[in-house]
């Protein structure tokens, strides 16, 4: 139909959304064949790590995550603490901002309490590997990196070494495994 005196859309023609002033701008996917994501130690609505799954999600459905997976098991234990399935996180991530995604999680994640939040912070922080191969795996990439840093024993600090951010030495307590426990051998006489 034909209005006199219409353009038919006005100052938006020719336009996106994301160009029209007053429009929600959707988010923009860091490129992560060069640039890092966001540090797992970065806390965005109280939570560690999704700030930095909310960056890989978003690469990975632009297209430009590089080696970057998403979901690695650490988003994995996020998606399964508020039990949201990885492809409506992904979904979420490209089309909203942080704070958007921090709502949609609220009405589609499960309700967590904040003792719970940060017990669960503090779990993660503190994640090593669990077995024999992943103690081997998480040696050798430390090791290529920084073979002094035998202090480094969580998956966030190598991740974070790795991307040459600045990690604290800790003090290495004698119970803190540096490789991991050895069970003993049925066939070892001691045992």
């Amino acid at each position: 139909m034909d209005i006199p005196g219409s353009t038919g859309m006005g100052d938006a023609k020719g336009k996106s959304l994301d160009d029209i002033p007053g429009q929600l701008r959707r988010p923009g996917a860091k490129n992560l064949r060069t640039e890092f994501p966001r540090s797992s130690k970065e806390t965005l609505g109280g939570y560690v790590h999704v700030a930095r799954m909310i960056d890989k999600a978003r690469a990975r459905e632009a297209g430009i995550n590089g080696d970057y997976v998403y979901p690695c098991p650490l988003d994995k234990l996020f998606l399964s603490f508020l039990e949201v399935s990885e492809q409506d996180f992904a979904y979420a991530a490209k089309t909203r901002t942080d704070d958007l995604i921090l709502e949609w999680l609220v009405v589609n994640g499960r309700s967590r309490s904040t003792k719970q939040i940060e017990l669960w912070n503090k779990q993660m922080l503190e994640r090593g590997p669990d077995d024999e191969a992943k103690w081997a795996y998480f040696n050798k990439t430390r090791d290529a990196i920084a073979p002094a840093r035998t202090d480094i024993v969580t998956w966030i600090d190598l991740l974070d070494l790795e991307e040459g951010r600045e990690v604290p030495r800790r003090v290495v307590k004698s119970e803190t495994p540096l490789h991991p426990p050895t069970k003993p051998s049925l066939l070892d006489p001691k045992a």
